[in-house]
This record gives structure tokens, C-alpha cells and sequence, in this order.
């Protein structure tokens, strides 16, 4: 007599067990646009580590290469190309006599002004604006030839 009990309970289950397949349809998706798409959260969303870390760099390669070259006369401290911060030590340029170390942030994928930041110090502090403004220029005009010269224009 326990066979007409044991039907409700396996049917039971068997709805759980189709109800449970069918809800993590899609979870795991196979590519980064249908990773995109999903727009639910859930607990699990906070373990989940599916980004895909090439796709997050943010950094223009020629104002990357540009700062490297214009600044070839500072020594490099730290370089991360996943943050596009750029930190030297001091050194002099050809022909001059005041020593500078420089932070360059490198903070968009565009090439523009708005993408590049840069911090200009002498031992004695920091240097004027203009200065400032003029190796910014110089890096964003060497970008601009890098970027022609890759194009074949």
C-alpha cells in the first residue's frame, strides 16, 4: 500500500529536479557577450570571477609607448600597463640642467588629451604648468606619430 503514496512524492521530485535544470540555463554562459547579457543576480554572482581580464585594460598603447619614448631619459621606477600609471625616478634631460621625475596615468583607451595625466616634479617641488602642458603635448604628438606610422598613412 505504500505505492499510490510513493507516486505523489516522485513526482514531486521530478518537478523540483526539472525546475532545478532549467533554472541554471544559461548560468554559466560559453561567451563574453552572453555573459553580458545576463542581467539577474544572484549569491552566487559574488563568487563567480568570469571577467574576462583581457577585455578590462583600458590603456591607449600609444600614449602608453609615446610617454616611454618622450620620457627615455627618466628612469623607470614601476610600470603597470593594467593600470597605465607610470612612475620614474629623476633624471635629466639632454642638454638640461634641472633634474624631474614624472607619474604618468594613462586612464582611457581614446587617443586624447583627456586620456593622459601627468604629474612633473623638480627636487625642489613641482614644475609650472606650462612645463607641465609642454611634455604633455610633446607625449601626445609622438602618440599621434606612433599611431600613423602603424596605420601606413
Amino acid at each position: 500500500m505504500g505505492l499510490p503514496a510513493d507516486r505523489p512524492t516522485r513526482a514531486v521530485l521530478a518537478v523540483l529536479m526539472v525546475a532545478l535544470t532549467l533554472s541554471g540555463c544559461g548560468r554559466f554562459a560559453s561567451t563574453p557577450i552572453e555573459r553580458e547579457a545576463r542581467t539577474g543576480t544572484s549569491i552566487t554572482d559574488i563568487f563567480l570571477n568570469d571577467a574576462d581580464p583581457n577585455v578590462t585594460v583600458e590603456v591607449n598603447k600609444y600614449l602608453w609607448n609615446a610617454s616611454l619614448d618622450v620620457l627615455n631619459f627618466l628612469p623607470i621606477q614601476s610600470a603597470d600597463p593594467f593600470t597605465g600609471v607610470i612612475s620614474t625616478g629623476y633624471g635629466t634631460p639632454p642638454g638640461g640642467g634641472t633634474a624631474y621625475r614624472a607619474t604618468i596615468y594613462v586612464r582611457d583607451p581614446a587617443l586624447e588629451a583627456r586620456s593622459l595625466s601627468i604629474a612633473l616634479a623638480t627636487r625642489s617641488g613641482p614644475v609650472p604648468t606650462a612645463t607641465a602642458r609642454a611634455v604633455e603635448d610633446a607625449i601626445l604628438t609622438r602618440a599621434r606619430q606612433l599611431r600613423m606610422q602603424d596605420m601606413r598613412l
